[in-house]
Parts: structure tokens; sequence; C-alpha cells
């Protein structure tokens, strides 16, 4: 069991080697072993160290498979299941010990120490380069203020420390203000913009730019409503960053070639690659939104030719066989019904297509898909899919800029943002014009929905405008789930888990509510 006083597995660089590598830029060397007792003697130990930061990332109760997307993604009014599974989290069944994110706070937390570990060895080291030093530093700095957003993202005020604790002290730790928490993470990831390179090519490509630690630091600001900086920061990314908007919507999320996953949108993605050399380098979150070829398509075992002729389901796997494809994955996460209907979009809105399917090859489907996050190919295969999970990406970022221009001063000087983003959804362009600050903020709501679908950002979104129990409460679900039935102003929040508490009963030394679940 992992907890928050587990022992540091990481102090055993043997450890730190196995799950710090495996990745594109992470497969490394490995020849050359860190000693136990001796941090970081050159720029390769450095290096390793914050690789196996990433590493962590890569887990399945992160970025890996449906980890964060459980509370980030899901109970929201975009993706549902196709059958009655997950139906703790899509139907608010949480409590203490039932969904309550214990793998995630794990994982989460050995960022946290690993990386506060790290930064006090790399931090004046003069045993490693300038260059080296201030990269990996950055680097620490920045996925530890990644850690510290999920985790008072889903939790709110939790176990707060910057330098590595004694273990009795680890292990009786109260929950700390999440305001200053996020005061001092948006002081580390200052502080790592200018530490980070600009960019990164070839073999680093997927490590923390500059514009990487803007991005988180930007959502710091916007989700705590400090509108001003959030803007500030978000004009330098547009203005001074060497990423830029697509022309083509569909090419944003093009994975296909597992050469050319990167493109100048991407400020920051995950980086899973197939067949790599340790267990977590590919990603199976894939394998969700893929359809599974035994639903599909619809009236399946009809035989068009008649009787003794193939059935709709045999054609249709011989034609996705003649184009190197197959519907091998788990089907399960898919548009709800309000979502997936092609009438609750502009009908110029070029992205419903991008997003959803509904029909492939000349076959309808028997359920809508999300066609931005399958990857039908072979070369993608089932349980090994090399496709980046991409965190932050710059239309965010003009979204992001709009809505904090909109708070601060009204629609005027927002406009220009938001037309950006919508230049390439529309045919004919419909820019916004002639709204009042309120109908600014409240088509925000529904152009983040269709911009950035299930792309991590949708519940979170919901709850800092403070509409997911409406949302969900409205939203039309299937048969088979019955949120809007069981969610209550509690669940903006996961219980902290079970599992910690029973280790550490300080925890709820400052709410024995445990956030409303008690």
């Amino acid at each position: 069991m992992k907890n928050l006083i587990t022992k540091i597995s990481l102090l055993l660089f043997g450890v730190l080697l196995l799950t710090g590598c495996g990745d594109k830029f992470l497969e490394e060397d490995l020849r050359d072993q860190i000693a136990t007792d001796n941090f970081f003697n050159n720029d390769q130990e450095a290096l390793l160290a914050a690789n196996g930061l990433y590493r962590i990332l890569h887990r399945g109760s992160l970025y890996r498979t449906r980890g964060l997307d459980n509370y980030y993604v899901n109970g929201a009014d975009e993706v549902g299941p196709s059958r009655n599974v997950n139906r703790e989290i899509t139907n608010y069944l949480i409590a203490e010990g039932v969904a309550d994110g214990n793998a995630q706070w794990a994982s989460l937390y050995e960022i946290v120490r690993n990386s506060s570990l790290f930064i006090s060895n790399i931090d004046g080291n003069e045993n490693l380069s300038e260059e080296v030093k201030d990269q990996t530093l950055g680097e620490c700095l920045f996925i530890r203020a990644l850690a510290y957003f999920h985790l008072t993202n889903l939790w709110g005020d939790v176990p707060y420390f910057r330098e590595l604790l004694p273990l009795d002290e680890l292990g009786s730790l109260e929950r700390f203000s999440k305001d200053v928490i996020r005061t001092d993470m948006k002081n580390d990831l200052a502080r790592a913009k200018e530490l980070l390179p600009s960019s990164y090519s070839g073999g680093d490509l997927g490590r923390a730019s500059k514009w990487a630690a803007a991005a988180l630091k930007a959502k710091f600001h916007l989700f705590d409503k400090e509108w001003t900086l959030a803007k500030s920061e978000c004009d330098d990314i547009i203005d001074n960053s060497p990423h830029r908007l697509l022309d083509d919507f569909a090419a944003v999320f093009d994975q296909t070639d597992p050469a050319n996953q990167y493109n100048d949108e991407q400020i920051f993605a995950i980086d899973f690659t197939t067949d790599g050399v340790f267990g977590e380098s590919n990603t199976s979150r894939t394998d969700d939104y893929n359809p599974r070829l035994r639903d599909e398509p619809s009236n399946r075992n009809n035989r068009p030719g008649g009787a003794g002729t193939p059935t709709r389901w045999q054609l249709l796997q011989a034609d996705l066989q003649a184009i190197d494809q197959d519907m091998s994955g788990f089907g399960w996460a898919i548009p709800l019904p309000e979502l997936a209907n092609q009438n609750n979009w502009d009908p110029d809105d070029l992205r419903y297509d991008v997003t959803v399917v509904t029909e492939y090859l000349g076959y309808q489907l028997k359920f809508p898909y999300f066609r931005k996050n399958w990857n039908l190919n072979n070369t993608s295969p089932r349980g090994n899919h090399n496709e980046n999970y991409i965190v932050f990406r710059l239309a965010d970022i003009y979204l992001m800029a709009a809505e904090a221009e909109n708070e601060l001063n009204g629609p005027d000087n927002a406009y220009p943002y938001v037309n950006k983003v919508r230049e390439r959804a529309f045919e004919p362009d419909k820019p916004w014009s002639g709204m009042s600050q309120t109908e600014f903020r409240e088509a925000m709501y529904d152009e983040r929905k269709y911009e950035l679908c299930t792309e991590g950002y949708r519940r979170m979104d919901l709850i800092r405008w403070g509409i997911l129990l409406d949302v969900v409460s409205t939203v039309q679900h299937r048969s088979f789930n019955n949120p809007a039935d069981n969610i209550k102003p509690h669940h903006v929040l996961l219980p902290i888990p079970q599992d910690e508490i029973l280790l550490n009963p300080n925890l709820l030394n400052t709410d024995p509510t445990n956030n409303g679940y008690r």
C-alpha cells in the first residue's frame, strides 16, 4: 500500500533508473549507475533524476489510462460510459474508500517527495553544468507544481511540504491551506520559467519548456480568479513563445505517425511510445475511446446480401483490414447524447466532425465516439499505444486570455482572443460581437466545451464557474446512469483517501467532515 509516509524508494537510485526511463527522451544509456549516498556528481545523474519524475506522470493513476481523467473528464457533460462501468465515479457514489482517488494521491505525493529531494540536491550544485542545472531544477519545480495543482484541485487543503521531512513528520502532517500552497507554486513556476529553455528538439521533445511553466502558472491564476496575472501569462505565451495555432483543427490531435506526434500548438504533452523498454512508456487511454468490434456497426448481424452472405460486422472488419485498421478498443468512453447530437452544435462548426464520429467507412455506428481520441491504426495496437496526452495547448491559452479580459474589462478587448480560435473552427467565419459581459461569460461555457472536449479541464471548469451541480443535474445521461440523483455540493472535492486517514488521523484535525463526506 502506497501512502504519504512510504519509504522514499527513489533514494535507491536503482529504482529511479528503472522507473525513470522508457519514454522517447527518457531512453538513456543506463550504464552509469548512481550511488545511493552521493547525489548528482554529474549532468547525467541530474537528468536521470528529472526523467524519473516524468516517469511517474506516465502511470495509470495519472496520465497513462483513465487516472486523472476519472476526476477531470468524467462526471461532467462530455463523456459517459457505453455500458454500466465506472459507475462509482459516473454516478457520484464516491465515498471514503470508494473511488476516493487513493492511487492518484499516492502518485502525486511521490512526485512531491522526489522532486523536493532532487531540488535540494540540484540547486547550487557545483558538479553540474549551468545549462543542466537550470534545466533540471526548472523541470523539478514545474513537475512538483503540477502535482500540487492536481492535489489542490481534487482535495483542496492537503498536506504540504517543500523540503523532504523525516518519515515520522511526513506521517503526522495536517492539511494546509490550499491558498498558501498555490501561492508558493506560482512563485516556483515564475522561477522555473526563468530557468527552462524556450524549446527542445529531437529526443528531448516532451520535456517541460518555459512556456509549459507559464501555461501552468496561468492555470493557477485563472482557477484562483487572479484575472490580471492570468492574462499577463497568457499574453506572454501568445506574443513571445514559438507556439502557434494550427490551421487545421484535426491536425492538432493527429497521432497516426509515431515519428511526427508533436506540433506547434502543443505546449506540453505527456510523451508515450509503443513498445518502450519499460512497462509504462505506452498508453492504454486510447483503448477507452477506440470502439470494440463486438459492438459495431449498428445492426451488426444483418446480412445485406441475404442469407449466407457476410454480416455487417464482417463487412466492416474486412474494410478495416483493407486499410490496416481495427476496432479493438474497450469502446466505453463515448460522448453523452447531447454532445453527440450535431443539432446541439452550430451547423457551421467544423469541430464537430473532428470531435465526434457516428458513421465510419459508410457504416452507421451503434454508438457515437470521440474521433479526436481514437486511433484505429494497427501501428497503435490495443494496450500498447503511442498517443501523447496533450496537457496544454495554445488554443486553451487564447480562451483563458479571453475569459480573463472579459472578467477584467468586459468583452470589447476579449473578442480578438476568442475569435482567433473560432477562425479555424467555422466556415464561414462566425466571430463574436455585441455581447454583454455576462453573455460573453456564459457563451464561454460552451466554447471551451466544444474546443477542448475530453482534454482534461471540463469538470474543473464547471466547478470553478460554480455550475457543476446544475449541469450534471440537467444534462442527458444514458438510462443506466443516474448522477443527477446522487450529486451533492460536497462532490466538488474528493474525500481524503481512507487509507491515508487510517495511517494519519491528523488529516481530519482541520476538517473532521473530510470535505463533507462524514
